[in-house]
């Protein structure tokens, strides 16, 4: 019996983000002490006041088909929350709420790419952007974010990679895995591309709200960007909601109608309950909310202080999100032997930088979600094993 060409196509090259994890799930499980540190699901609870408002929901009998593009006060619950924190004045029509970012970004590479395209991806990238991306046929070209340059995205060199066949632009900023962000001269370098060469962008946000500094910028923030541009973002991470399944697209209004049929086709909405709950927590200026992202800005400095001198190791604070990208290249192995190595000798899991693309070799991203106790327990293991390398 035959398979598509589709089954080829969605394999994917990012396979080495996810072994050491899936050893390290497997001995846990086993009963081994394993701090796991590969896995990007926050350890925090979602928020009373969130599973208050979903038990609610269901009480209400919020148990029946929802509206294809989202129900319109969630919808208008999103785009109220957009135009707040990112100077955009969002309508509701432009909303298409998906059961999580993962779908919202596999539905529009569907309504915006035909086979032959291709597609300008900075990386190090998430592992999942290959497969979403050639499912329609697209092809995903990669720039690279050098770590000299603190993974900051680089105008010259996207420049370079536009061709006449290049349709998109996707970055991921605040960035995952390195928590880079983007400045306000980037941004605007990158929207002046786009719309020189009439390319749509991309924009994955879904870090945003977690950012340790400077607030987050959205590259689509930029005069004439939203006419040709997506927004991604969802709950999972600023509302430990990953499990929720809670993401969203804001797009031109036609390309929200092409969304919604694609929904029809394949998803048929997302639960009346989840979003009732998604609009309580997008609404929502609760302290929790605050005490999630400091947390990880507390998390991401101990991980940091812990391995301030650890022979061939070298980490600095991220500007955002749940992640530090540690660079070991001075241990003399790369992130997959290294992780491989760290988790046979001290039961500690890190994902190898490179599943995340060839900028990040030699680094391993290590994930925020766990107890600051843990984390030391977890470098101080880094630690021994790295001494027992030099």
């Amino acid at each position: 019996m035959r398979y598509s060409a589709l089954t080829t196509r969605i394999a994917g090259e990012g396979s080495d983000a996810w072994v050491v994890h899936d050893l390290a799930i497997a001995r846990r499980d086993a009963g081994e002490d394993i701090i796991v540190l590969s896995l990007g699901d926050p350890d925090f609870e979602t928020p009373q006041f969130i599973r208050d408002a979903a038990v609610r929901s269901l009480g209400n009998g919020r148990t029946h088909y929802s509206l294809m593009g989202g129900e319109p006060h969630f919808r208008q619950a999103i785009a109220e929350y957009t135009s707040r924190t990112t100077g955009l004045v969002i309508d509701a029509a432009q909303v298409t709420v998906f059961p999580g970012a993962q779908a919202a970004l596999f539905a529009v590479a569907q309504c915006l790419f035909n086979p032959g395209d291709e597609v300008i991806v900075a990386e190090p990238a998430y592992v999942t952007y290959e497969a979403l991306l050639s499912a329609p046929g697209a092809h995903m070209v990669q720039i690279p974010l050098r770590p000299e340059n603190r993974f900051h995205i680089e105008p010259d060199v996207l420049a370079r990679a536009i061709t006449p066949r290049t349709r998109a632009v996707l970055l991921n900023f605040p960035h995952n895995p390195t928590g880079a962000c983007i400045t306000a001269g980037e941004a605007a370098a990158v929207a002046a591309l786009c719309k020189e060469h009439d390319l749509w962008f991309i924009s994955d946000e879904v870090y945003a709200a977690l950012g340790f500094g400077t607030p987050h910028l959205s590259p689509l923030s930029q005069p004439g960007m939203m006419e040709r541009g997506v927004m991604i973002s969802s709950l999972s991470k600023s509302h430990a909601m990953t499990g929720w399944r809670c993401g969203w697209a804001i797009t031109p209004t036609e390309m929200a109608q092409h969304l919604r049929y694609l929904v029809r086709a394949s998803l048929f909405g997302v639960a009346q309950f989840i979003q009732d709950a998604g609009a309580v927590a997008i609404g929502s200026h609760s302290d929790d909310l605050e005490q999630i992202r400091a947390s990880y800005q507390r998390r991401a400095q101990t991980v940091v202080d812990a391995l301030d001198g650890v022979p061939g190791v070298s980490a600095r604070m991220p500007d955002a999100g749940m992640y530090v990208f540690a660079d070991i290249r001075g241990t003399g192995l790369d992130g997959k032997q290294f992780a491989r190595a760290l988790l046979d000798a001290e039961g500690v899991s890190v994902t190898p930088g490179e599943g995340f693309g060839p900028s990040g070799a030699g680094h391993v991203r290590i994930t925020l979600a766990t107890s600051e106790e843990r984390l030391r327990e977890a470098c101080a293991r880094v630690a021994r094993f790295a001494a027992m390398i030099d």
